[in-house]
C-alpha cells in the first residue's frame, strides 16, 4: 500500500521534539474526505484563493490551526462545522495534518509518456500547484523578506516550527490574513496584534508577496 495504515513519524522534524508519535494515515485521508469539499482531493485550495492551499503545509501549524478553529480562539465561521459540529479529538487532528502534510503537490507541469489514460493525465495534473507571479519589486521584496520574514518562515518560505509555509500559497489569501492582522481580527502567532506585519507599508507588503512568487522551486 502507499500509505501505511500507521506510520510512526519521528516528530523532531514536525513537532520540534524527539517523541515518536504513531498517526493514522488512513484516518487521515477519511477525514480529508470532508476537507476536499473546499480545499480539493489535493489540499491545493480553491476559487483563487477563497480556500488556502493545506497540502504540504506543515504539521505544527495544522494542528495548531485546527486546535484554533475548534476553541474559537481564530474566528472562521466555515470552519466551525468541519472541527466543533464533527468534535475532532486531538488524535483526529494529528491524523490529518500528518496526511496534509505528506501531500506532495509539484509546481512544474507533469512529463506525458503517452501511455497514460484520461484520468491518469487528470490526476497528474491535479498534483500541479502554480501561483501566479504577482506584481512588485522583487530585490526590495527579498530585503525585507530576509530582514522580517525568514527567522520565523524559512529562508525560501517553506516555514518553520509552529509558522506555516507562505511560498506556493494563494497570494490574496497571504493579502487578506495579512488585513487580518493589521486589523486585529488574527493574532499574529504570539505578538498579538502588534508585530512585524505593523510596521510594513502596503507597498513592502505587496513587495514581500511578490517575492514570494518568484522563488517556488520545482519539487521533482
Amino acid at each position: 500500500m502507499v500509505l501505511r495504515r500507521f506510520v510512526v513519524l519521528l516528530v523532531a522534524g514536525f513537532l520540534g521534539s524527539g517523541v515518536a508519535v504513531a498517526v493514522d494515515l488512513e484516518k487521515g485521508k477519511e477525514i480529508n474526505g470532508t476537507c476536499a469539499a473546499c480545499h480539493g482531493d489535493q489540499g491545493a485550495g480553491g476559487k483563487k484563493g477563497e480556500y488556502p492551499r493545506i497540502g504540504g503545509q506543515r504539521v505544527a501549524y495544522i494542528e495548531n490551526q485546527l486546535k484554533s478553529f475548534r476553541s474559537r480562539t481564530r474566528v472562521n465561521i466555515p470552519m466551525y462545522p468541519y472541527t466543533q459540529e464533527r468534535e475532532l479529538s486531538d488524535v483526529d487532528i494529528k491524523d490529518i495534518a500528518a496526511y496534509l502534510a505528506g501531500i506532495e503537490l509539484s509546481n512544474r507541469m507533469p512529463t506525458f509518456k503517452g501511455t497514460e489514460d484520461a484520468l491518469t493525465r487528470l490526476l497528474m495534473v491535479d498534483r500541479v500547484m502554480i501561483i501566479p507571479r504577482a506584481e512588485g519589486n522583487l530585490e526590495h521584496g527579498e530585503a525585507l523578506y530576509q530582514k522580517q520574514c525568514a527567522a520565523c518562515h524559512g529562508k525560501t518560505g517553506k516555514g518553520r516550527g509552529m509558522f506555516p509555509m507562505l511560498v506556493g500559497q494563494y497570494t490574496n489569501y497571504l493579502k487578506r490574513q495579512v488585513d487580518l492582522y493589521l486589523k486585529g481580527d488574527r493574532p499574529h502567532d504570539e505578538e498579538g496584534t502588534v508585530g512585524v506585519l505593523n510596521g510594513l507599508k502596503e507597498r513592502d507588503v505587496q513587495d514581500i508577496l511578490a517575492y514570494l512568487t518568484s522563488i517556488q522551486e520545482p519539487t521533482e
